[in-house]
């Protein structure tokens, strides 16, 4: 092995990496110990071969050999896998060689024990670890417990016989060419599982594989489904998670009397000969290959994909709707983040909320394209029909990647037992029991949030009654029709509590989301985002989601933006109206916003505290309600809002209503006639009504406006 190999091959991997779109995440890497290390890795990909001797070397700066498919061991590259110490399947010196750099820490070593790529991912059968490959199955290789027991074994009979059998000490000095006993003697031997998850899995043609094509006549059908897969990964982007598990210490599995009599005998052992504790040391390599087999797989990155897999493969029947696998992936990914044994990937260590309002991330979209394209299911009206043979027909194993995804997503994590039992009980719970488990989880979440806001931002004399701002459902008659009621700008749910409760005389079920950084104080609100904001009512959304079979969205001032914002992103509200939307506000106050923004920036600049402004006065219509401070952070959000909706109101494609007071002295007019004019609804409509005040929701002639939201409502 020479180090320039080394140099060459990380060369090779930053081009790579520059050229590609990989993630490379490393996880546990503090627990690699000093000493000799059998790194046993999964294999699902030929990246592995070339990518993990790089990287353990560039953390431990101990080369790191590996075994190789005799196979490779051709040409030019066959030399460069010689240079950077792969040792092929068929060298006869191989164990020996093997151990002997472990017992001098001249490398350590990469094994793969499942013994060849595993591309079904199929790992488990009858409860046990049987690997899957094109000839058929068998179990994992014991080969690296064996090395490992072996070099162990060898270390500690070296150590005592130093004393009590000098001459077979000397036989073992001449038998691994050792010169200097002392590092050897010190030394430990230990196994360290790894992991390697990939995420998203995509196979499809790359320009690597269009060019292998090109230029090669008569490629094989493996290679070129290796090119799609690999190559797919690499160029389209994925990450890839490495997870180092705690290292077994292998002298503890020596540590039994026949063992101990083999090791202390002072008798000539070979090295290929057969040791009277060789059924014990078989029994020990079986367990310890267990073990560490187990521990490779309980690393798995766990992600969506995974998820949705094992759920559409668990799903009792086989007629399902996208939005109801949305709420089984919510539930399964909530409970696999409790649970701490599980690794996760880091997109399921966010927030999941948005699988149950706009799924933003395509979580779920993404999944079902690829189901869809690869026949898995296939879409009936409003429902998707899975195939339950795609899912037990046996399929050549190496197009798996490119036939079947979806089961090899599933495969993946069959061997993690507390994710499975997740898994099972997220898709056989009955529909109707998992909204109302959802709509209990997220009215509890935003109730804490705003108790404990409350709490870390209560003013004496400033901030108002907890019942002002805490959100409130009104139940219905039916669950046809649900609304989503969403309060402006520096009030609270209380601010739109009349129109709640007219509404739901009406029958109807409202949802009041307190929107985040309101009904506590002005300095709460002065630390919030507008995405805080939008995720308040992403949440009030989820719970009426799951409460009603259609949901209206709408607000009043600022909540009417969000709620615009809203139906703009999840494209399944049954309507939207919106109250006095706040595209173009005229308040001299907030139009000297920008301006006081600049001020304060430079004033940060200078450390002139003192001579920042950061709150306006506020004489609200309704004190009792809203604040009395306007934080110029706020006001800057809000404009950060609108600047956001205004280009997805031509998005909004559903029924729409947008009402205007005449006189309003906060929004002005033309700014919600332009809201209406940008929507995309053919189903609208624009009305202004008489009033010389902002907040017409409540109070002296609000029933006006009461009557037509609810005859706008009331027609869909």
């Amino acid at each position: 092995m020479n180090r320039f190999a080394y140099r060459t091959t990380g060369l090779f991997v930053k081009a790579i990496s520059e050229l590609s779109k990989a993630n490379i995440e490393r996880h546990g890497t503090e627990n690699i110990p000093d000493g000799s290390i059998i790194f046993v890795i999964n294999h699902f990909t030929r990246v592995e071969t070339f990518l993990m001797p790089y990287e353990i070397f560039k953390l431990t700066r101990v080369p790191v050999w590996s075994l190789a498919s005799y196979e490779l061991f051709k040409g030019a590259f066959g030399g460069y896998l010689k240079r950077v110490g792969a040792v092929s399947t068929r060298n006869p010196e191989r164990d020996r060689l093997i151990v002997k750099t472990l017992l001098t820490g001249e490398a350590n070593w990469i094994v793969f024990p499942e013994g060849r790529m595993v591309k079904n991912k199929k790992l488990i059968e009858k409860g046990r670890f049987m690997i899957s490959y094109a000839g058929g199955k068998h179990p994992p290789h014991t080969g690296a417990a064996t090395l490992a027991l072996r070099t162990e074994f060898y270390r500690q009979r070296l150590k005592r016989l130093l004393h009590t059998a000098p001459e077979e000490a000397r036989h073992l000095l001449a038998l691994f060419e050792i010169e200097n006993v002392e590092p050897v003697i010190e030394r430990t031997t230990t196994i360290v599982p790894v992991n390697l998850t990939y995420f998203p899995l995509r196979v499809k043609e790359n320009l690597l594989s269009d060019l292998a094509l090109r230029l090669v006549d008569d490629i094989p059908e493996r290679v070129i489904e290796e090119l799609m897969t690999e190559g797919t990964m690499l160029l389209a982007g994925v990450d890839i998670d490495i997870r180092f598990g705690k290292p077994i210490e292998i002298s503890e599995c020596l540590d039994c009397s026949p063992i101990e009599q083999d090791i202390n005998s002072p008798r000539r052992i070979r090295f290929d000969d057969v040791l009277p504790s060789r059924m014990r040391m078989r029994k020990e390599a079986l367990q310890l290959m267990q073990r560490y087999m187990k521990a490779i797989y309980d690393m798995t990155t766990i992600n969506h994909e995974h998820l949705s897999a094992s759920l559409v493969r668990a799903l009792p029947g086989s007629r399902f709707k996208a939005y109801d696998l949305r709420r089984r992936l919510y539930d399964a990914a909530e409970a696999t983040r409790k649970n701490t044994e599980i690794c996760l990937h880091r997109s399921l260590q966010l927030d999941q909320l948005p699988l149950l309002t706009d799924d933003r991330y395509r979580r779920v979209k993404d999944f079902l394209a690829v189901a869809t394209e690869k026949g898995i299911v296939r879409q009936e009206g409003e429902s998707l029909i899975k195939d339950p043979s795609k899912f037990s027909s046996p399929y050549d194993f190496h197009r798996a990647r490119i036939d079947n995804p979806v089961e090899v997503m599933a495969n993946a994590v069959e061997p993690l037992k507390d994710l499975q039992r997740i898994v099972r009980k997220s898709a056989w719970v009955p529909s109707f029991w998992l909204k109302r488990k959802i709509v209990a989880r997220l009215t509890a979440r935003a109730r804490d949030e705003f108790l404990q806001d409350y709490r870390d931002h209560f003013i004496e004399g400033e901030s108002k009654p907890k019942e002002v701002g805490l959100p409130y459902m009104i139940p219905g008659r039916s669950r046809d029709v649900g609304v989503v009621l969403i309060h402006g700008y520096m009030a609270a749910p209380l601010e739109v509590k009349e129109l709640a409760d007219y509404l739901g005389r009406k029958g109807l079920w409202v949802y009041a989301p307190r929107v985040k950084g309101h009904g506590t104080s002005p300095d709460d609100l002065a630390e919030t985002t507008y995405q805080q904001w939008a995720i308040s009512v992403d949440i009030g959304y989820a719970i009426m989601r799951n409460t009603c079979r259609r949901v209206v969205v709408g607000g009043f001032s600022n909540g009417a933006g969000l709620a615009l914002d809203l139906v703009a992103r999840t494209q399944e509200a049954a309507g939207v109206f919106a109250i006095c939307p706040p595209m173009r506000l005229q308040d001299i106050s907030t139009r000297l916003v920008p301006a006081v923004d600049v001020w304060n920036k430079l004033m940060a600049r200078v450390r002139l505290e003192e001579a920042r402004m950061t709150f306006v006065e506020n004489h609200p219509e309704f004190p009792e309600i809203n604040y009395l401070r306007n934080p110029v952070s706020g006001v800057r959000e809000l404009e950060r809002l609108m600047d956001t909706v205004e280009p997805q109101l031509a998005d909004i494609t559903v029924p729409a209503l947008v009402i205007q007071a005449q006189g309003d002295p906060v929004v002005h007019p033309k700014g919600s006639a332009r809201v209406f004019q940008a929507l995309g609804s053919e189903d609208k409509s624009y009305q202004v009504l008489n009033f010389n005040r902002h907040g017409i929701v409540r109070g002296p002639g609000a029933g006006k406006v009461h009557q037509a939201v609810w005859d706008f409502i009331d027609r869909l």
